[in-house]
């Protein structure tokens, strides 16, 4: 059985040709009577990571959270628009991304995931036990809304990413702080909280997209698409495809491959409207890979000694840092200090979870290869 993903042009953010393409990329994969049911609550879960600016291509679009939102409404549905950003109250991001607007002009509820609960995670999880907001699991349905962007981390955030917004602010530290410098271990964690929630559609903005130094301080670039899938994995797969990199360098859908999960696998795809081909992105800057297979093919001793050396590691740009002090209250294991005005990173502790390099507002964080992966680029 496959699973079908669609891809529809779509040049800009008029309100009009992102409705018009949201439609087609919904009726490509059943219509909207496949994933919304009159008087059903469904959570819109936008990609609002940081109070940015919409050019900045951080977060979701509001066009595209629009769009989704009549679409729902004029089925019978009611569209509850939320997130739990990585910096800031989702009311103020909110409101600096033009997310916020929607739900006022359009009369929907707009909610914080705030509230956090413990869930027994899905047969066959890695992780028993999964703390979710309560306004998740309180709706009949997700409605995923992920910004196609890099992340220094994962390699690149989509829709599998995306769901990790609805782990409860500063939770999502205490995540990052338990994967450690392994991101296969933090991988795991995004994939039982998917599949623990298992949004029922997934539509990914990639009109603009960010590469480079993503999640927040990238460079957004033109890519003139939506994609949509029922299966959020899936659809990472193709957009892995898209960009030409390999699935071995993207955590998540790595994970879902040694899960035996199909839709991680392109064979098991089916796409419907453009192809691959149609909107092949060119030499998209992307992040160094974070991890390598090659350190977990060594014995144990060599492993420990040789990983960090392998890794990429966040590095402060002193000549561009604002001395803000963010990257020091973030930081899971309080290893970032201010040493005579100015902030270092202790990277003899540094697990490698980039929360610094994320969250960062001046784009003062950068990621520095390990010196052995440097030399050897090959690894």
């Amino acid at each position: 059985m496959t699973t079908d993903v669609s891809i529809v042009r779509c040049e800009s953010y008029e309100i009009d040709l992102v409705r018009r393409a949201v439609e087609e990329s919904i009726e490509l994969i059943g219509g909207v009577e496949r994933f919304v049911k009159r008087g059903e609550r469904l959570l819109l879960k936008p990609n609002m990571l940081a109070a940015k600016e919409v050019s900045a291509a951080v977060t979701t679009n509001p066009a595209i959270v629009r769009a989704v939102a009549e679409i729902v409404k004029d089925a019978g549905g009611i569209p509850v628009i939320g997130d739990s950003p990585g910096m800031g109250s989702a009311l103020k991001v909110g409101k600096k991304c033009g997310i916020f607007e929607v739900a006022e002009e359009l009369a929907i509820e707009f909610t914080p995931l705030s509230t956090p609960v413990d869930v027994e995670a899905s047969e066959g999880a890695i992780f028993k036990r999964l703390e979710i907001a309560k306004e998740a699991l309180e709706v009949d349905g997700i409605i995923n809304l992920p910004k196609f962007k890099t992340h220094a981390q994962m390699f690149l955030t989509m829709g599998v990413k995306n769901i990790f917004g609805c782990v409860p602010g500063k939770r999502k530290l205490q995540w990052h702080f338990s994967a450690g410098i392994d991101s296969t271990h933090f991988a795991g964690m995004i994939l039982d909280l998917y599949l623990y929630l298992r949004p029922r559609l997934t539509i990914m903005d990639a009109i603009i997209s960010l590469e480079g130094n993503g999640p927040m301080s990238g460079d957004p670039r033109q890519t003139n698409f939506i994609a949509a899938s029922p299966e959020a994995i899936a659809l990472d797969r193709v957009m892995i495809e898209l960009v030409g990199r390999k699935v071995a360098e993207v955590p998540i859908i790595q994970n879902a491959e040694w899960r035996g999960i199909k839709a991680a696998k392109l064979e098991n795809i089916k796409i419907r409207g453009a192809g691959i081909d149609d909107f092949w992105i060119k030499d998209f800057k992307v992040p160094p890979t974070l991890h390598t297979n090659f350190a977990n093919s060594l014995p144990n001793f060599l492993e420990k000694r040789l990983r960090k050396s392998i890794t990429s590691r966040p590095q402060i740009k002193q000549s561009q840092c604002t001395k803000c002090g963010l990257c020091i209250k973030v930081c899971p294991l309080d290893i970032i200090n201010r040493i005579e005005g100015s902030i270092y990173i202790n990277h003899t502790d540094c697990i490698r979870c980039f929360c610094c390099q994320e969250m960062c507002p001046w784009k003062a964080i950068d990621i520095k290869e390990g010196w052995l992966k440097k030399i050897l680029p090959g690894l």
